[in-house]
């Protein structure tokens, strides 16, 4: 039985131990009162479910992680001692042959799989025919460790089934005895509801710090290859893929990257902070509700776009036209038709970026001049001042600590961005300060690093982890200054 089969099947006990419970709760209070019970019908009933379904599902989850480890364990075990006396790494590998020759021979027929234990087929060449190409030709003791991974795989699968469906019906019996008038099953419920929302409100914070951990155990192993003040305080990038295993050839220098991220950010600011306020403003005072309600998901489309369409957008029609009329301009005052912008820059980068930011900028602006209490321009207009005057001396002073909060956000969203930059600005680490000529960022260069079939073992792979904690410092930082700005401002105005 399939795993989703067996949910399902888990799913229905437990529907019908709710209902159940029900009937049990109504048949114990005097005359089908439901004021004789302590708790009310339903409650009874979905502590029934509960008893019928959170077992099964705890005890289907232990065993996918742990049955996995024995398998394995069993199937190396079974190897001829030749093979377990191979190198850790060759090991895995022959371990790995074998799990794909059994995805393989899962997908046979009954008759191939006769005909190749005849010796009548050709194995190797049956896995290619249904899309399991091998690098070597399978051994016995590969195709009996097969077989006996399938059938270990098989059992566990059965008895796994067996066990969670009589786990399921044994606990629903004992949630079904459990119901008495007296029985308090709301409070027992809503018990289990609240350990639900903290276990669902932790798996944010306990993603970000996995994720923080795995980059500082991988970031630490960079630099105790390459000094950190080589990383952080070098201005030549050149990691040099030269395949010699640890060794730290090669120069990290962080500054061109970061200089790169800032300079590239702050141009795609530059363009997206005036469009985006303007229309904010425009949208939240000026317009009608009509144009409002046509203006507005029309401007958040932006949003919706894959970044790497921004990207084929700067690539094919920016850059080239950014170019071109470089060059006409150039031609029209020294009679050189040469292009002093080139298709690939900061400016080409920066402005497709500002475009992609844009409806971050005038959504966030635009509920948070809205939310200004109405109080406010009914105060300014009624003492005579103007609607222009009320948004620049009203308004936006009463918005300011949440469009401040609301740029700097955007902000760590412009500092992130691979795709464009990629498309856009070309991927040379250089240190220069035109924003015509090309320049690269920190998202680039990781993606770069992280590129083809790479053993984490050398500082050119890496320094992907250096860079990825130092970007994710560089976010933090400008997330927690948003929100101190918005929290140590905001009681201003309310």
């Amino acid at each position: 039985m399939s795993v989703s089969l067996l949910l399902l099947c888990v799913s229905v006990i437990g529907a019908f131990a709710f209902v159940l419970g029900r009937v049990r709760a109504a048949a114990l209070s005097s005359g089908g009162r439901s004021s004789s019970m302590h708790s009310r019908h339903g409650y009874h009933g979905a502590y029934a479910a509960i008893w019928a379904v959170l077992p099964a599902l705890a005890l289907v989850c232990v065993w996918s992680i742990a049955s996995p480890e024995v398998i394995d364990r069993v199937v190396i075990k079974s190897f001829p001692e030749e093979v377990k006396i191979l190198p850790r790494a060759e090991l895995n590998l022959s371990y790995g042959m074998v799990r794909s020759i059994a995805h393989g021979m899962r997908l046979l027929s009954g008759q191939e799989l006769t005909e190749v234990a005849n010796g009548t087929a050709d194995l190797q060449l049956l896995l290619a025919q249904k899309g399991v190409p091998l690098a070597v030709r399978p051994t016995g003791y590969m195709v009996d460790a097969a077989n006996k991974y399938n059938g270990l795989r098989e059992i566990s699968r059965i008895v796994m089934s067996v066990s969670a469906i009589l786990l399921s019906l044994l606990c629903a019996t004992y949630g079904l005895r459990a119901i008495a008038p007296r029985f308090r099953a709301r409070n027992r419920v809503e018990q289990v509801i609240l350990g639900a929302l903290i276990i669902a409100s932790s798996i944010a914070v306990l993603t970000t710090v996995g994720i923080v951990i795995s980059m500082l155990s991988e970031a630490a192993r960079f630099f105790s290859m390459v000094p950190a003040a080589e990383f952080f305080f070098g201005t030549v990038w050149d990691p040099r893929f030269t395949g010699a295993g640890t060794q730290t050839s090669g120069t990290f220098g962080l500054i061109p990257l970061l200089a790169g991220t800032i300079y590239i950010g702050l141009v795609a600011m530059l363009f997206a902070v005036p469009i985006g306020l303007f229309a904010a403003i425009y949208m939240a005072e000026y317009a009608s509700a009509r144009v409002r309600s046509i203006a507005k998901p029309m401007l958040e489309v932006l949003a919706g776009i894959p970044t790497i369409v921004y990207g084929f957008f700067a690539l094919v029609t920016v850059g080239p036209f950014l170019r071109d009329i470089s060059a006409e301009i150039n031609g029209l005052m020294t009679g050189s038709f040469t292009s002093f912008i080139e298709a690939q820059s900061v400016l080409t980068a920066g402005f497709v970026m500002g475009v992609m930011l844009i409806p971050y900028v005038s959504s966030l602006s635009d509920d948070i001049i809205m939310a200004v209490p109405r109080s406010l321009r009914d105060g300014s207009l009624g003492l005579g001042a103007t609607r222009s005057e009320t948004v620049k001396r009203v308004l936006l002073p009463a918005a300011l600590p949440g469009i401040v909060g609301a740029l700097l956000m955007t902000a760590s969203r412009a500092v992130g961005e691979t795709m464009i930059v990629v498309l856009a600005a070309g991927v040379a680490a250089r240190m220069q300060f035109d924003p015509f000529e090309p320049m690269t960022t920190v998202t680039v260069k990781i993606v770069n690093q992280l590129t083809g079939d790479l053993e984490f073992t050398s500082p050119q792979t890496l320094v992907a982890f250096a860079l990825g904690i130092t970007l994710f410092c560089l976010t933090l930082c400008l997330n927690v200054y948003a929100l101190y700005i918005v929290r140590r401002y905001r009681e201003q105005y309310e």
